[in-house]
């Protein structure tokens, strides 16, 4: 086995996506819920070896749960994992003298090791240039230029590594060394090495007075988020209609092919309507993830962090909680999981407990169908949709509780200094196309698996419980009233009917807790059970022709603040030792959707 160890930004999960293809499995170690990126790495001669790509740390000194686990993992002490054979150490040629000093101490482990000075094209741009051969000698390992982004050197790590692995492994230095000499000595090899100095990148700096000016900067972002939001509507409706014709013809050739009864009405109405009404979005979230794959790989996330941090410390944190708060519009998961990098305990468990208030993927569906149902299609100031400018101020509301929930949280149960905020900033560089595919297809595999999976039993149970028991031969009322389900959203009702609630969005909420999106595959399936065979109507003519627009108001509002999916709650449960936050996370959450949905309701019935 083989571990791929850098700084944060050095390109390294680059260079591991370059080194594996599409040959990955994406885990956690046992344990713990830091994630565990392995795949398969070709030698020349012929052997395949494992390649584990472990979270950026910048010495073995570990400040975080990340770091940590880099650490345990390279010392063989990280519980079911075995120690590395050898070591892949990425560092950012454009930084040098300061990389260099984490190669310095994972040298004093002892283990076979290679050392890929990537971003070399950064450098040469910006002027500079490295005598790879002295390197290597001053190392006393192989020192490979590489490009990650653009698969230069690939073939030269995997020649270097080849005679390394004998299948004998050192045991490993106990301690890491004096931090303060390892700087020194790798500032002495970096001027060294360093043959010409560039005269600094003038064109990054000007980016960086544009994205990182106190006015400027929080427009550009502004702009770029409303422009992710527009597009997730205006880009994605042509695929989401191929989709959507392609489960109607599904729903019609089976009914055509089977008798009535309830194998046709556990196919067409529950699986196909059920799950194929979540299916449909997967566009929009693929857009999304889209989006955020871009702002990380071309570097302007960190920087997004950086503009977001004097916000930030108004309610008591800082900006380094803004990456793992952009990530959970993703999914709340990756989000909670990516606050590990923040040092300080209780600005992490502030960043956890409100993540899942960040608009999830999860999200996307129930907003997309309400906004087509009641939202018009039209243009807004001559040249924005209004359906885009609602979907951007769920997503506003969201951060704007989140935010909210973060200044009480820090007065009261999380209290205590705001911490500093020190982050390196990232190079400048254009996304490489093979890792945004990766990237989507890793985020569309993951969808298409809980569609398949949570979602479809979700959505067969709930069929099972709107069809059992039949209703009697001289029945008055709906079939579903009759079946457990309707038993259940009658009971249900009273709770949500002072914000504007009916039985079938009490019941849809139940299976929601699974997932969010589910609440959409159960609205349609319990619509289409009572639906009017002859004349078949899609979930968004049934919701317009069932609801009020206060009624889809308060939902939306509901969504907004949602109590978070029981992965949520089990991932927040590992991270934080306990039922205690999780608990707590659930019950106010679902204190600010309750008044939040409330408050939409009664307010939309004054005015319109």
């Amino acid at each position: 086995m083989v571990a791929l160890v850098g700084n944060p930004n050095a390109g390294k999960t680059s260079l591991f996506n370059a080194l594996t293809g599409s040959r990955q499995k994406v885990g956690n170690y046992p344990g713990v819920t830091v994630e565990r990126k392995a795949g398969k790495l070709a030698l020349p001669d012929g052997r395949s070896v494992d390649l584990i790509d472990l979270p950026g740390t910048y010495s073995l000194s570990p400040r975080s749960p990340d770091e940590e686990v880099t650490r345990k993992v390279v010392m063989g002490a990280q519980a079911g994992e075995r120690r590395p054979d050898a070591i892949v150490a990425v560092i950012d040629a454009t930084n040098l003298r300061n990389h260099l000093r984490f190669v310095l101490e994972l040298r004093r482990l002892g283990l076979p090791m290679v050392v890929a000075l990537n971003m070399v094209d950064l450098a040469e741009r910006d002027g500079t240039a490295i005598d790879v051969a002295q390197l290597s000698k001053i190392l006393g390992m192989p020192v490979v230029a590489t490009v990650a982004v653009r698969r230069r050197g690939l073939g030269d790590i995997a020649a270097a590594l080849a005679p390394l692995l004998t299948g004998t492994t050192p045991p490993a230095a106990d301690t890491p060394g004096d931090l303060v000499l390892l700087q020194r000595e790798a500032r002495a090899i970096a001027g060294t090495v360093t043959t010409q100095r560039g005269t600094a990148r003038r064109w990054s700096q000007r980016l960086d007075a544009i994205t990182l000016h106190p006015v400027f900067g929080p427009i550009l972002l502004a702009a770029l988020l409303f422009l992710m939001f527009q597009a997730v509507f205006a880009w994605a409706q042509a695929p989401m209609d191929m989709l959507s014709s392609g489960v109607d013809w599904l729903q019609k050739a089976a009914t055509a092919a089977l008798p009535p009864g309830d194998l046709r009405s556990l196919l067409v109405d529950g699986i196909l309507h059920g799950v194929g009404s979540v299916v449909v979005f997967l566009p929009q979230i693929l857009i999304l993830f889209f989006f955020i794959i871009v702002l990380e790989q071309s570097g302007y996330m960190t920087r997004a962090a950086f503009l977001m941090d004097r916000l930030m410390a108004r309610v008591g944190l800082n900006g380094r909680a803004f990456i793992p708060l952009i990530s959970s519009f993703a999914c709340a998961i990756p989000g909670i999981m990516a606050a590990r990098t923040i040092a300080e305990p209780r600005d992490r468990l502030t960043t956890i407990l409100i993540a899942p208030l960040m608009t999830c993927s999860a999200r996307l569906p129930v907003y997309a169908v309400i906004i087509a149902a009641f939202i018009p299609d039209r243009p807004v100031l001559g040249f924005l949709g209004l359906q885009g400018v609602v979907m951007f101020g769920l997503y506003g509301f969201g951060v704007a509780g989140a935010l909210a929930a973060a200044w009480v949280l820090r007065r009261t149960v999380t209290k205590g200094p705001t911490p500093t905020f020190l982050m390196e900033m990232p190079k400048y560089q254009w996304p490489a196309p093979r890792d945004i595919g990766i990237g989507l297809y890793q985020k569309a595999w993951a969808f298409l698996a809980r569609a398949g999976g949570i979602i479809l039993v979700s959505t067969v149970a709930l069929w099972a419980l709107a069809t059992w028991p039949k209703p009697p031969a001289n029945a008055t009322l709906p079939a579903i009233d009759y079946s457990v389900a309707g038993h259940i959203g009658a009971a249900l009702e009273p709770v949500f009917r002072p914000i504007g609630f009916n039985k079938e969005i009490a019941l849809a909420l139940v299976p929601g807790m699974a997932a969010r999106e589910v609440a959409i595959s159960a609205l349609g399936t319990v619509y289409s059970l009572d639906a009017d065979a002859e004349h078949p109507q899609g979930l968004v003519e049934r919701l317009r022709g069932a609801w009020t627009l206060p009624t889809a108001l308060a939902f939306l509002a509901w969504y907004v603040f949602a109590p978070q999916c029981l992965s949520t709650l089990a991932v927040t449960r590992r991270e934080t030792g306990g039922w205690k936050w999780p608990g707590f996370m659930f019950a106010y959450t679902f204190a600010m959707a309750y008044v939040g949905a409330g408050a939409t309701y009664w307010l939309a019935r004054a005015l319109l």
